[in-house]
């Protein structure tokens, strides 16, 4: 006892710098562990024996697919979001332009389809006929978008474009993810340190006792491991408010809910579900073909209509063959002007269908054990992996604390 009191007198400075390191250790270990999450973005090395590819960007898929489920089976209703636009004040929205529009498609559709008509044509005629077409263009939209509305699932594949875009832009799924949680990456991080600190402590008095070598890096490695573990859990359990004496505990991203569920609703809305996002998943999405077939089919009512007082004489002079082909024609051109002329409306459309505070009020319904899944998935998959790395690189410190102990 008294050798060790002498060792611990005359090398008190070493033995103090064990916990100090101890604590480094630690938090090395979850800064580490935080960033192999998410970065590289893609595989860094020798595939597939030697490299890393972050945990979250790796899995994207998977992880892209969980976070649509839980949009489309708890969160978000697509039809209800779209029922919340009114026609009248998105006609009004997009007046000028759909005007224009409206003038541009006439026009190039009959120069196209029937010159010889079009030129012969008074100029008073040419301007009646658009006047006329111009007139019923109200009625067409709120037509439009009212069968849109109820057949929305045949015209837009909501969980493809959703799992698309979070895997196509593998930043932005990294961003779903670390933005949600970063106080809970910082907590991981922090607890390195108080954890570390505490298991230094006893590291010291083992080290002075037995003078093992093996004692340091051991330690260091558990140290790894069990911080590493810990800080994990903590950020999820208990999932219920518990109180210990006066104490009461609760998974650090479970008492944060109405802060993630307003930040995870502005991702939602200003990157996913954003109105040029919902345009590009209809017009260019796996179900695009139903969207022009319903065009057509609105804009070949709207030609018929205009054409009906007048039918026997424009079969005569057009033909039947050329008037379907004007009908496909007008359909095309139709949904070609639809982004530019519907980009007048995005303002309005944004704040109609107000995505952010409906994903908001949803996930504040939540059980615990479902708002635990928005962030789960990003450690559960590879989580052995975070905690194996904190424990090696926890070994590795401890052996450089054997060789400034012994020299």
């Amino acid at each position: 006892m008294d050798a060790v009191l002498d060792d611990l007198a005359r090398h008190w400075w070493l033995y103090t710098a064990i916990p100090f390191i101890a604590a480094l250790i630690g938090y090395v270990t979850k800064r580490v562990a935080i960033e192999m999450m998410f970065k590289p973005l893609e595989f860094v090395g020798i595939k597939p024996f030697l490299g890393w590819q972050g945990v979250v960007p790796k899995h994207g898929g998977r992880m892209a697919a969980v976070a649509t489920e839980l949009l489309t089976s708890n969160l978000l209703d697509v039809k209800e979001v779209f029922r919340r636009i009114d026609p009248a004040i998105i006609t009004r929205e997009i007046e000028q332009p759909l005007l224009r529009a409206v003038d541009e498609v006439a026009r190039e559709v009959l120069e196209k389809h029937h010159p010889r008509l079009w030129e012969v044509m008074p100029t008073m005629a040419q301007e009646l006929l658009i006047k006329q077409v111009q007139a019923s263009t109200p009625r067409l939209v709120r037509e439009f978008m009212a069968e849109m509305t109820e057949n929305l699932d045949e015209v837009l594949d909501f969980q493809h474009m959703t799992v698309q875009r979070l895997t196509r832009d593998k930043k932005l799924l990294v961003r779903l993810v670390r933005e949600t949680s970063r106080p809970e990456m910082a907590f991981i991080a922090r607890t390195g340190i108080y954890f570390g600190f505490g298991l230094g402590v006893v590291q010291a008095i083992v080290w002075a006792a037995t003078k093992e070598p093996w004692v340091l890096p051991i330690f260091g490695g558990c140290i790894g491991l069990f911080t590493d573990w810990l800080a994990i859990k903590l950020i999820f359990v208990p999932r219920e408010p518990v109180r210990v004496g006066r104490v009461i505990l609760q998974g650090k991203f479970q008492r944060r809910r109405a802060e993630v569920a307003r930040q995870y609703g502005e991702l939602i809305a200003n990157e996913i579900l954003t109105v040029p996002n919902l345009l590009d998943a209809v017009l260019r999405g796996p179900r695009s073909d139903r969207l022009y077939a319903l065009v057509e089919r609105l804009v070949a009512n709207a030609v018929d209509e205009q054409a009906s007082a007048a039918r026997p004489m424009v079969a005569m002079a057009v033909g039947g063959q050329r008037l379907h082909e004007i009908k496909q024609a007008a359909a095309r051109k139709a949904l070609e002007r639809l982004p530019p002329t519907i980009r007048y409306a995005e303002g309005y459309l944004t704040e109609a269908m107000d995505v952010a505070k409906i994903v908001e009020r949803r996930m504040l319904g939540l059980t615990p054990l479902e708002f635990e899944g928005l962030l789960r998935p990003a450690f559960r998959q590879d989580e052995w992996k975070l905690i194996a790395v904190g424990g090696a690189i926890g070994f590795l410190v401890g052996e450089l604390q054997v060789l400034l102990m012994l020299h």
